[in-house]
Parts: C-alpha cells; structure tokens; sequence
C-alpha cells in the first residue's frame, strides 16, 4: 500500500483559514501533497492536470456547493475521476444532510469542528474503503450498504440483493489497469 506522504489530495473550499487548517491537519498526519481549490471549478481543473487520490470537500460554498460538486464528479460524462473518494466536510450534520451526502455518491462524512484525529480516521476509511461502486438510476457511487452480512436471514429490501448486481464496478480492476 501506498503511504499517506505519496498521496495527492484536493481540498475544497471558499474559506482561506479552512483551507490553511486542513492543510495543516494534513500535514501533521503526514499528508504533504496537497492541492488547493477555492471553487468548484478551481477543483476540476486541478483534478484535470494531476492524480487526486482524495477529495475533500466542504458543503457550504458558493457559486456551486459542494454537494452538486460531488454529484458533478460522480455524473457528469467530463468528470475527471468518478472513483476519486469524497470526504464530505460540514458543520451541518443533520440526518437528512447525512444521507443527501451518501445518496450524492459521498464516501465518508466529516464534521466540523475537526481534529486531526478524527481527519486521519476519515481519510484512513476513505482509502482502504473496498466497497464496489453502484449505478442505479439517481445514484452512482461506493455501495451505500456498509456491512453485507452473509448470515443475514431478514427480508430483501432490494430485488436485486438475491442476485449478482449487474453494475457493480471492482476499483481494484480499475486500479489494476491504470
């Protein structure tokens, strides 16, 4: 596995002090590059000239926020990566903005005010995180189901849980061939 200090990670957001905070978070957890975006579309063209391993992104931001952000990286036939994880970085940690981040193809959720512990757990998560990606219609993005049990007797909740989902995609056969 690659080390944390090999990674390049994007951070968005329009706050210069948030930016500078992350930026020294990440470097205490030994995160050196790192690529800065005030905008979203600061972000796609930096996610267009370089690598990005991880994205992390802030909720509240003008003139795109980031949760049509992160549905733009997931959808969008231009999007640079699809794949990239996305941390999600909020004050705003209401259940239904939880879930609006998860259905946006959002891998991890971090709430604000943040320490570097926590930071270095999300993005820990966010990179090993093997869940296969899922497109159905309204969603594309890391399976939204955490734990498939194997052993779980209980109903169903989708048709397709009895059989082999159609399109799944493994990122380890994307990683493999890139």
């Amino acid at each position: 596995m690659t080390s944390l200090s090999d990674m390049q990670l994007l951070v968005v957001d329009d706050n210069q002090q948030m930016r500078h905070l992350l930026r020294c978070l990440l470097r205490a957890v030994g995160v050196f590059r790192i690529t800065e975006a005030e905008t979203a579309a600061e972000a796609l063209d930096a996610m267009r000239e370089r690598q990005i391993d991880l994205v992390i992104l802030d909720w509240k931001m003008a003139p795109v926020d980031g949760l049509a952000f992160a549905r733009r990286l997931r959808w969008s036939e231009d999007s640079p990566n699809p794949f990239v994880p996305i941390l999600m970085l909020t004050a705003h940690t209401e259940a239904s903005r939880v879930a609006a981040a998860r259905d946006a193809g959002v891998t991890g959720f971090v709430k604000k005010p943040i320490s570097a512990r926590l930071l270095f757990e999300r993005i820990t998560f966010a990179l090993t995180d093997t869940r296969l990606f899922v497109r159905a219609p309204g969603f594309f993005g890391p399976d939204r189901r955490r734990f498939n049990d194997p052993g779980y007797a209980g109903p169903f909740r989708r048709s397709t849980d009895a059989q082999a989902p159609e399109e799944l995609v493994d990122l380890e056969d994307i990683r493999i061939r890139a």
